[in-house]
């Protein structure tokens, strides 16, 4: 090495395995953890032993004592009401107390007087695209990764200070940032991650160009393949070994194109996708996981295909008719929908995707009238995506469940009910104590909304405002009140 040498250090390592440098990377690298450990928390605090210190910078300093919020009206995301005369104590990272605003705290508590204003859980989006729902579409096929990676952090912040605590990611390569998210290195929800969406040829997650058709068997993957939105596979060997590959990667629920959609080129709304041994063979290999299949499935035929193949859970459901609603009843089978309203919160669409569009903005009326009567398991989410100027409206979306739910019941279902749904990942979770809900033990990820959304939920529409203060996992994002 002749630069250390005319240096006068003689004594350098002629190869870079002996360097410090290397040295810490070998410890990083050979940290005794298990796969699921790290990306659950357990690996992932022995990291942050070797991370530099600077990288917490952008992060909020854990506080130094116990807090107690006095002077709240708490809903607890499961009651629809809100209660007087108590005081939410927060240890650590999670909820230690609820209890009467009468009773002593501890001399070292750190008291916050929220003056009147309702405590509630943080919110959740159970369809959110953490990777694809702030970039247009054409710079999604064309961008480095990086780019994206560094788009997407930057709205998971936006995210979080929309009072959105946590998000279930319903399609991409969100593991990354999750981890990034999870080690303190960036601000964020949390994040139970589908990572690529499986589609077969020509279904909802084929977005190849016509001139990689026909392909060959030794063919490199697609950009959005290689990239993790999307994972192609056809027959059952494909389908069971991309589900098992997203398992692999740290996948907390998996998810299957089940029909067209609006933004995908090539499917018609109507088309069904993959048959039920090719479901099946994804539901065995999340059930092998303890977790279960989601899909993407608008129609009848498609559902009750996913549903005999062993699918847990649909995503949108618009155009679904009773006879489908009926078997989703009797099978347990939740729906995870969205407000898809021809309105100004609509994901914008030109052309073809246009009409499907509004095909499916008909049909949401009968899908929520269904979820209602037959009292189906219902979450909600977004589903936001290629939409920069849309993500603001996340909070929005969900007030416009007001056409068919009272406030309560919509906030119930953003929270409590939501957290129910993820707790479908079972040993999955990648996080260990329970979120949308304000009792012990829970995570400390909380509200502090200035005023009372049960009577006015349109405060969420403007977190900004309206947001006096962002908890997640016992940290302060946010706080106007002292």
């Amino acid at each position: 090495m002749p630069h250390a040498l005319e240096h006068g250090h003689a004594h350098t390592p002629g190869c870079l395995c002996q360097t410090p440098a290397f040295a810490r990377l070998n410890a990083i690298l050979s940290f005794k953890f298990t796969r699921r450990a790290f990306l659950g928390g357990a690996g992932v605090a022995g990291l942050m032993a070797f991370w530099p210190k600077e990288a917490m910078a952008g992060i909020p300093a854990a506080p130094p004592s116990s807090i107690a919020f006095t002077n709240i009206r708490l809903f607890d995301g499961k009651a629809g009401k809100l209660s007087d005369g108590k005081t939410v104590i927060v240890s650590g990272n999670k909820i230690s107390a609820v209890q009467s605003s009468e009773a002593p705290l501890a001399p070292d508590v750190q008291k916050i007087d929220c003056g009147g204003k309702t405590l509630m859980p943080g919110l959740i989006d159970n369809h959110w695209h953490t990777m694809m729902a702030s970039l247009p579409m054409q710079v999604l096929m064309m961008a480095e990764i990086g780019f994206i990676n560094l788009a997407a952090a930057a709205e998971a912040e936006r995210t979080l200070l929309r009072g959105f605590t946590t998000v279930r990611d319903m399609a991409g390569p969100s593991f990354g940032l999750k981890r990034a998210i999870d080690m303190g290195m960036t601000p964020g929800p949390r994040i139970w991650p589908s990572g690529a969406m499986i589609s077969q040829t020509s279904g909802h997650g084929d977005f190849r160009f016509p001139y990689e058709i026909p392909s060959s068997p030794n063919a490199p993957l697609s950009r959005a393949d290689a990239a993790g939105v999307g994972a192609i596979a056809d027959g059952v060997p494909e389908v069971l070994k991309r589900a098992r590959e997203q398992l692999m990667l740290g996948a907390s629920q998996l998810k299957l194109a089940a029909g067209g959609g609006v933004s995908s080129p090539y499917d018609p709304i109507d088309v069904s996708q993959y048959t039920e041994p090719e479901f099946r063979a994804a539901a065995d290999a999340a059930e092998d996981w303890g977790t279960y299949v989601a899909v993407h499935a608008y129609t009848p035929r498609a559902i009750q295909t996913a549903i005999r193949g062993g699918v847990k859970c649909i995503e949108h459901g618009q155009l679904m008719d009773e006879t489908t609603a009926k078997m989703m009843q009797e099978k347990d089978i939740w729906l995870s929908t969205q407000a898809f309203l021809d309105n100004e919160f609509s994901n914008p669409q030109t052309g073809e995707a246009r009409q499907k569009q509004l095909q499916v903005a008909a049909g949401t009326d009968n899908a929520y009238n269904f979820a209602k009567s037959l009292k189906l398991k219902t979450a909600w989410g977004t589903d936001i995506l290629f939409n920069p100027a849309g993500t603001a409206n996340q909070g929005a979306l969900l007030t416009t469940l007001t056409r068919w739910y009272e406030p309560a019941d919509i906030l119930i279902m953003a929270t409590g009910t939501n957290a129910e749904l993820l707790a479908m990942s079972g040993p999955r979770t990648p996080y260990p104590a329970r979120v949308g809900v304000i009792e012990p033990d829970a995570f400390a990820d909380l509200l502090i909304v200035d005023g009372d959304p049960l009577a006015d939920i349109k405060l969420i529409a403007d977190p900004e405002r309206n947001l006096a203060l962002i908890m997640k996992d016992g940290r302060i994002y946010k706080n106007r009140l002292q």
